[in-house]
């Protein structure tokens, strides 16, 4: 079919013959709009009969250019930089420092200060030594780990802690790996 006569067809398509041939769509008595079910049915099925007849827009081609290109083999191949020990005790130093500081301000700590300051160095500076390794790299886990082991404890405010220690491992944790490498987190 020509494009000239694929204009014609669309022209002369009959939507009273559709609407005959199917039911309406059940609607809810209370669902108000500016046109009717059927009229809502027919447009849809208007909708796929000239998707199916015009050559120009092939389903195929819609879906090729619709979907990104995947780098998978890329992605797998690229390997993330082992953590440095260095960084990590520099970095615990500085976490340490901030949540003491931070959670000073809150009276819920009282006489548990310490104790739940620990508690968090201590899983951030596994975290720092054993799995981060750059801008990347910085989950979710230790931070949860640490709202979880405060509560376990009976400690109070252990979401709180979590809060602050991960804010704060998000504004610097990645930028002070830059610095510590020099820009380069190969």
């Amino acid at each position: 079919m020509a494009s000239c006569s694929k204009s014609l067809f669309y022209s002369k398509f009959d939507l009273g013959s559709l609407l005959s041939s199917r039911p309406p769509l059940p609607f809810p008595p209370n669902f108000s709009s500016s046109f009717s079910s059927t009229n809502f049915f027919a447009f849809s099925q208007f909708k796929e009969i000239s998707l199916r007849y015009s050559s120009d827009l092939q389903p195929s081609s819609i879906i090729k250019k619709s979907q990104p290109r995947r780098h998978i083999c890329r992605a797998a191949e690229y390997k993330f930089p082992d953590p440095i020990p260095e960084f990590a005790v520099a970095e615990t130093e500085k976490f340490k420092t901030h949540l003491l500081k931070k959670l000073t301000k809150k009276d819920i700590y009282g006489d548990s200060l310490e104790e739940v300051v620990g508690i968090c160095t201590e899983i951030f500076s596994t975290f720092l030594h054993a799995e981060y390794g750059g801008p990347g790299t910085l989950l979710v886990t230790p931070f949860i780990d640490m709202a979880d082991t405060v509560n376990e404890q009976g400690l109070p405010g252990g979401p709180e802690a979590a809060r602050a220690a991960v804010k704060w491992a998000q504004g610097h944790v990645d930028n002070d790996w830059k610095e510590w490498t020099g820009g380069d987190s190969n």
